[in-house]
Protein backbone atom coordinates (compact mmCIF):
# COMPACT_ATOMS: atom_id res chain seq x y z
CA UNK A 1 0.00 0.00 0.00
CA UNK A 2 1.56 3.40 -0.69
CA UNK A 3 0.76 6.69 0.96
CA UNK A 4 0.10 5.04 4.15
CA UNK A 5 0.14 7.60 7.43
CA UNK A 6 1.57 5.67 10.41
CA UNK A 7 -0.19 7.73 13.42
CA UNK A 8 -0.25 6.56 16.98
CA UNK A 9 -1.67 8.85 19.96
CA UNK A 10 -3.56 12.44 20.20
CA UNK A 11 -3.59 15.77 21.63
CA UNK A 12 -6.59 17.91 22.47
CA UNK A 13 -6.77 21.85 23.59
CA UNK A 14 -9.12 23.89 25.67
CA UNK A 15 -11.45 26.20 23.87
CA UNK A 16 -11.66 28.78 26.64
CA UNK A 17 -8.61 30.38 27.35
CA UNK A 18 -7.29 30.61 31.01
CA UNK A 19 -8.12 34.29 32.29
CA UNK A 20 -5.65 36.82 34.00
CA UNK A 21 -5.48 37.90 37.21
CA UNK A 22 -7.19 41.25 36.04
CA UNK A 23 -10.31 39.53 34.41
CA UNK A 24 -13.27 38.83 36.96
CA UNK A 25 -13.40 34.66 38.01
CA UNK A 26 -16.92 33.84 36.16
CA UNK A 27 -19.23 32.28 38.55
CA UNK A 28 -19.31 28.78 38.30
CA UNK A 29 -15.56 28.31 36.68
CA UNK A 30 -12.98 26.43 37.60
CA UNK A 31 -9.48 28.43 38.33
CA UNK A 32 -5.79 27.52 38.97
CA UNK A 33 -4.73 29.50 42.21
CA UNK A 34 -1.69 29.85 44.59
CA UNK A 35 -1.85 29.74 47.97
CA UNK A 36 1.52 30.17 50.71
CA UNK A 37 1.72 28.50 53.75
CA UNK A 38 3.76 27.75 56.45
CA UNK A 39 5.96 24.37 55.90
CA UNK A 40 5.22 22.19 59.22
CA UNK A 41 1.81 23.29 57.82
CA UNK A 42 2.00 21.15 54.07
CA UNK A 43 1.22 18.12 55.12
CA UNK A 44 -2.00 18.40 57.32
CA UNK A 45 -3.54 20.73 53.98
CA UNK A 46 -2.55 17.76 52.03
CA UNK A 47 -4.16 15.37 53.86
CA UNK A 48 -6.55 17.10 55.40
CA UNK A 49 -7.59 20.20 53.66
CA UNK A 50 -7.43 23.89 54.50
CA UNK A 51 -8.80 25.02 57.49
CA UNK A 52 -10.59 28.62 56.72
CA UNK A 53 -9.15 31.92 58.50
CA UNK A 54 -11.34 33.06 61.33
CA UNK A 55 -11.30 36.67 59.68
CA UNK A 56 -9.00 39.01 57.70
CA UNK A 57 -10.06 41.66 55.13
CA UNK A 58 -12.95 39.59 53.22
CA UNK A 59 -13.97 38.07 56.69
CA UNK A 60 -13.86 33.94 57.29
CA UNK A 61 -12.71 32.46 54.39
CA UNK A 62 -9.43 30.76 52.81
CA UNK A 63 -7.46 33.11 51.00
CA UNK A 64 -5.68 32.45 47.56
CA UNK A 65 -4.85 34.56 44.54
CA UNK A 66 -4.43 33.90 40.52
CA UNK A 67 -1.24 35.93 40.79
CA UNK A 68 1.57 33.50 42.19
CA UNK A 69 3.83 36.82 43.20
CA UNK A 70 0.77 37.59 45.61
CA UNK A 71 1.05 33.92 47.12
CA UNK A 72 5.03 34.08 47.26
CA UNK A 73 4.38 37.08 50.17
CA UNK A 74 2.65 34.70 52.55
CA UNK A 75 3.01 33.82 55.13
CA UNK A 76 4.55 37.09 55.90
CA UNK A 77 7.27 37.97 57.89
CA UNK A 78 8.39 34.42 57.24
CA UNK A 79 11.62 33.14 56.07
CA UNK A 80 11.41 31.19 52.24
CA UNK A 81 13.09 28.14 53.58
CA UNK A 82 9.98 27.63 56.30
CA UNK A 83 7.07 28.56 53.76
CA UNK A 84 5.51 27.22 50.41
CA UNK A 85 3.43 27.89 47.92
CA UNK A 86 0.65 25.14 46.91
CA UNK A 87 -0.85 25.39 43.12
CA UNK A 88 -4.61 24.86 43.61
CA UNK A 89 -7.71 24.32 41.36
CA UNK A 90 -10.30 26.49 42.95
CA UNK A 91 -14.39 25.98 41.99
CA UNK A 92 -15.09 29.36 42.94
CA UNK A 93 -18.91 29.40 42.59
CA UNK A 94 -20.76 33.05 43.16
CA UNK A 95 -18.53 35.63 43.23
CA UNK A 96 -18.59 38.81 44.66
CA UNK A 97 -16.33 41.30 43.46
CA UNK A 98 -15.30 43.78 46.39
CA UNK A 99 -13.62 46.84 45.68
CA UNK A 100 -13.14 49.56 47.90
CA UNK A 101 -12.84 49.85 52.10
CA UNK A 102 -16.50 50.51 51.95
CA UNK A 103 -18.25 48.09 50.37
CA UNK A 104 -21.03 47.12 51.57
CA UNK A 105 -20.61 43.04 51.67
CA UNK A 106 -16.76 43.20 52.34
CA UNK A 107 -16.88 40.28 55.05
CA UNK A 108 -20.65 39.76 54.76
CA UNK A 109 -20.77 38.72 50.89
CA UNK A 110 -21.14 34.81 52.07
CA UNK A 111 -24.04 35.72 54.30
CA UNK A 112 -25.61 37.35 51.13
CA UNK A 113 -25.71 34.00 48.62
CA UNK A 114 -21.96 34.41 47.11
CA UNK A 115 -18.99 31.38 47.33
CA UNK A 116 -15.79 33.68 46.90
CA UNK A 117 -15.15 37.10 46.77
CA UNK A 118 -12.50 38.97 44.38
CA UNK A 119 -10.53 41.91 45.01
CA UNK A 120 -9.44 42.84 41.63
CA UNK A 121 -5.85 44.64 40.82
CA UNK A 122 -5.34 47.60 41.78
CA UNK A 123 -8.22 47.91 43.37
CA UNK A 124 -9.19 50.92 45.97
CA UNK A 125 -8.77 48.61 49.55
CA UNK A 126 -6.28 50.69 51.01
CA UNK A 127 -4.66 47.55 53.20
CA UNK A 128 -3.60 45.56 49.46
CA UNK A 129 0.25 47.58 48.92
CA UNK A 130 0.81 45.35 45.94
CA UNK A 131 -1.83 46.01 43.90
CA UNK A 132 -2.12 42.40 43.13
CA UNK A 133 -5.78 40.39 43.06
CA UNK A 134 -6.85 38.23 45.78
CA UNK A 135 -9.98 35.48 46.46
CA UNK A 136 -11.08 34.63 49.61
CA UNK A 137 -13.35 31.23 49.79
CA UNK A 138 -15.82 30.28 51.73
CA UNK A 139 -15.95 26.34 51.77
CA UNK A 140 -12.45 24.36 51.97
CA UNK A 141 -14.32 21.86 49.72
CA UNK A 142 -14.03 23.98 46.56
CA UNK A 143 -10.26 24.09 46.88
CA UNK A 144 -8.05 21.05 46.07
CA UNK A 145 -4.22 21.46 45.96
CA UNK A 146 -2.80 19.69 42.46
CA UNK A 147 0.90 20.81 43.40
CA UNK A 148 3.68 22.66 45.18
CA UNK A 149 4.37 25.61 43.39
CA UNK A 150 7.75 26.89 45.15
CA UNK A 151 9.88 25.37 47.83
CA UNK A 152 13.12 25.89 48.44
CA UNK A 153 13.98 22.92 49.65
CA UNK A 154 14.27 20.28 46.78
CA UNK A 155 13.40 16.90 49.29
CA UNK A 156 10.58 18.75 50.85
CA UNK A 157 8.83 19.60 47.52
CA UNK A 158 9.65 15.59 46.26
CA UNK A 159 7.65 14.35 49.48
CA UNK A 160 4.73 17.01 49.48
CA UNK A 161 4.47 16.35 46.07
CA UNK A 162 4.40 12.48 46.62
CA UNK A 163 1.89 13.08 49.11
CA UNK A 164 -0.28 15.09 46.79
CA UNK A 165 -0.59 12.05 44.57
CA UNK A 166 -1.27 9.64 47.31
CA UNK A 167 -4.19 11.94 48.37
CA UNK A 168 -5.60 12.38 44.63
CA UNK A 169 -4.95 8.87 44.17
CA UNK A 170 -7.08 8.13 47.26
CA UNK A 171 -10.13 9.66 46.02
CA UNK A 172 -10.24 7.78 42.93
CA UNK A 173 -8.09 10.42 40.43
CA UNK A 174 -6.50 8.13 37.25
CA UNK A 175 -2.79 8.43 37.13
CA UNK A 176 -2.69 9.34 33.85
CA UNK A 177 -5.38 11.77 33.11
CA UNK A 178 -5.10 13.06 36.61
CA UNK A 179 -9.19 13.46 36.78
CA UNK A 180 -11.51 11.93 39.49
CA UNK A 181 -14.67 11.06 40.08
CA UNK A 182 -15.38 8.93 37.10
CA UNK A 183 -13.91 5.61 37.96
CA UNK A 184 -12.31 4.51 33.87
CA UNK A 185 -10.21 1.76 33.01
CA UNK A 186 -6.59 1.80 31.42
CA UNK A 187 -5.25 0.24 28.17
CA UNK A 188 -2.55 -0.60 26.73
CA UNK A 189 -1.32 1.67 23.55
CA UNK A 190 -1.46 -0.69 20.74
CA UNK A 191 1.40 0.84 19.04
CA UNK A 192 3.93 1.26 21.71
CA UNK A 193 2.48 -0.88 24.65
CA UNK A 194 2.29 2.22 27.40
CA UNK A 195 -0.67 1.89 29.48
CA UNK A 196 -3.14 4.55 28.08
CA UNK A 197 -6.34 6.35 29.49
CA UNK A 198 -8.72 7.97 27.02
CA UNK A 199 -9.47 10.88 29.07
CA UNK A 200 -5.55 12.14 28.80
CA UNK A 201 -5.22 15.79 26.98
CA UNK A 202 -2.45 13.97 24.81
CA UNK A 203 -0.27 10.46 24.35
CA UNK A 204 2.55 10.33 22.10
CA UNK A 205 4.00 6.97 21.55
CA UNK A 206 7.73 6.68 22.12
CA UNK A 207 9.85 5.02 19.69
CA UNK A 208 13.25 3.30 19.77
Amino acid sequence: MSNVVIFSGWKSYEDRKALASGQRPESGGVYTMYHGTHLKSARDIISNGFKPSADGLLGRGVYVSRNIEKAKCYPLQTDKKDSVVFKLKVRVGRVKKINSDTHPLQKSWHQNGYDCAWVPPKSNISSIKSGREEDCVWDPKRITVIDVACCVDDAKRAELRRLIRRRRKGEGQCDLCHQSGVPHDTRRCWECGDFICCFQAKHICKRD
